[in-house]
């Protein structure tokens, strides 16, 4: 499937200082991003109308969020809690192919789409069910439009790490949690007050 100049344009341009994607990857995602744009005339997986607005707020936000995440060897796993249509998620899976990726989304016509979505991705897998009732563990937990307290809420159960993107209003909230030892949180670069913060679960002695 071509991928439009402009859709590899705007990734390249805005993605340049911290990632490169192959054409392999721009291929993954652009399918990812036609499929959303036909099933969100159906069920409401965003707000955003399409175009280059989609791109960066969905699309770049989440590959910063894959390119921050510090993981020892190439292997990790990492849980998306309420995915939506597919956020962070799809392009962190798509952005590290070596990572196993599983996106946890409680309501079921989006979960349809998310299966849907990554079919011929080899590294994600589909729960549709509510965080809470999720088994495993994993390395980091994700996420980008669900509340910060309710993903916080089931650290260190899923995983010890967590890695947000929240507003800048989330943010002194997220800092009262004690029991979380936040890194220096990094400003988004494309406005909108928006920061990703990673963080670990640790107790208090």
């Amino acid at each position: 499937m071509p991928v439009p100049a402009w859709f590899a344009e705007v990734l390249e341009r805005e993605l340049r200082p911290w990632l490169s994607l192959s054409h392999q990857q721009l291929t993954d995602l652009y399918t990812h991003y036609q499929l959303l744009e036909r099933w969100n005339e159906r069920i409401n997986l965003t707000s955003l109308k399409p175009g280059v607005e989609m791109v960066i707020r969905h699309y770049c936000e989440s590959l910063f969020l894959g390119a921050q995440l510090p993981v020892a060897g190439d292997a990790a796993l990492i849980v998306d809690v309420g995915s939506g249509a597919g956020f962070p998620g799809v392009p962190i899976a798509i952005l590290r192919p070596r990572w196993q990726v599983t996106l946890v989304e409680s309501v079921q016509r989006k979960a349809v789409f998310l299966r849907e979505a990554t079919r011929h991705l080899k590294n994600v897998a589909v729960l549709a069910q509510r965080a809470e009732d999720v088994q495993g563990h994993f390395d980091w937990i994700v996420s980008r439009a669900v509340h910060p307290k309710d993903i916080l809420a089931n650290l260190p159960r899923l995983a010890s790490r967590v890695g947000l993107l929240v507003g800048e209003t989330n943010f002194q909230a997220l800092e009262s949690f004690k029991t979380i030892a936040w890194s220096q949180p990094v400003r988004l670069p494309w406005g909108d007050r928006r920061l990703c913060m990673l963080g670990e679960f640790h107790v208090e002695h």
